[in-house]
């Protein structure tokens, strides 16, 4: 699929997916660094945005530092598939909805601006669709950034960096929101976000470039949507791997290629014996499933067992909710 779209669209979306430059006209430079107009560059973003290739151009934010968030899953009927999805899309803190292959077939993220309203969200999703909701908060991240190469050379991406939660002030948490949500497809879309603030343009770009630094903004530049460029086989691979083995194997698989995302999440007695997750994004099932048998042979795995889930549809995919003002 990327090979079928147009040389600035390829650039787009495989070069600027982190590093976005924080300067007044963050797509003049990048126009500039391709040999092309602005006017060009913000046509084709927009284009890709409209044909549903990128959901925004913005930032990721690392879980539970500006925020709360957790993974969850709901184990559905097939025949309640399309309506409990619609339920859980519905909860304005679920940023992405996914349904794969396995008797826990439902899942998704749920963000919060704190703890107790995420803990609302999930208990909404339980009493309106009846289910049993497994939550699997976050408890160490070895890779959270999906910033990964388009053109199907399988490298490892880039480590999380120091992260200083107490880099970020009471007065970021609108501005993490405004670049969850997506700068606006403008020439000068800082000034855009400083203006709504009631802020300067030079705070705004000031304020996003400490809380990079921070490691609190993981990633700032084109949110791709993977399936929709031909990325479809992907899937969650969970393992079961010892407590005490966590913190060996984890760094290991985070920096295997084809990895492309590496947390610990907890287990649940009776219901969830996995402890290690991963993400292998692939363009075919047979891709995905070499780099898990490779994954598979790496020596801090060895005698863990694992499951397989792949990613059937997805039925949301947006910016976390992460300040107080934007979930009411």
């Amino acid at each position: 699929m990327l090979d079928t779209l147009s040389d600035l669209d390829q650039a787009l979306l495989d070069r600027f997916q982190r590093d976005l430059p924080l300067v007044s006209q963050p797509y003049a430079a990048i126009a500039a660094s391709l040999g092309r107009t602005e006017a060009e560059v913000l046509a084709r973003l927009r284009s890709l945005a409209d044909r549903g290739m990128i959901t925004r151009v913005g930032a990721t934010v690392r879980p539970n530092t500006v925020g709360a968030s957790t993974l969850a899953a709901l184990a559905v009927p097939e025949a309640q598939i399309e309506t409990v999805a619609d339920i859980v899309g519905a909860e304005p803190g679920v940023n992405h909805s996914y349904l794969r292959e396995h008797v826990w077939n439902l899942w998704f993220v749920a963000t919060a601006p704190d703890r107790e309203r995420l803990a609302q969200s999930l208990e909404r999703i339980a009493v309106n669709t009846g289910l049993e909701v497994l939550d699997l908060p976050l408890l160490k991240a070895f890779n959270i950034d999906l910033g990964f190469s388009l053109k199907g050379d399988a490298r490892a991406t880039p480590q999380p960096a120091n992260i200083d939660p107490e880099a970020l002030r009471p007065a970021d948490r609108p501005i993490v929101q405004a670049m969850t949500e997506g700068l606006p497809l403008i020439p000068l879309p800082f000034a855009a976000i400083a203006a709504a603030l009631g802020r300067s343009e030079s705070d705004i770009i000031a304020r996003i470039e400490a809380l990079q630094t921070a490691g609190i903004l993981t990633r700032i530049g084109v949110i791709v949507r993977h399936r929709a460029i031909g990325w479809k086989s992907n899937a969650m691979v969970v393992w079961d791997v010892p407590e005490d083995r966590i913190d060996i194997a984890g760094p290991v698989l985070a920096r295997h290629p084809g990895v492309t995302l590496c947390y610990q999440r907890p287990r649940i007695e009776g219901l969830w014996p996995f402890s290690l997750f991963s993400m292998i994004h692939a363009q075919s099932r047979e891709a995905a499933l070499e780099t898990l048998r490779a994954a598979s042979a790496l020596p801090e795995l060895a005698g863990c067992t694992h499951q397989v889930l792949f990613s059937v549809k997805c039925f949301k995919q947006q910016g976390a909710l992460v300040h107080q003002e934007a979930a009411e």
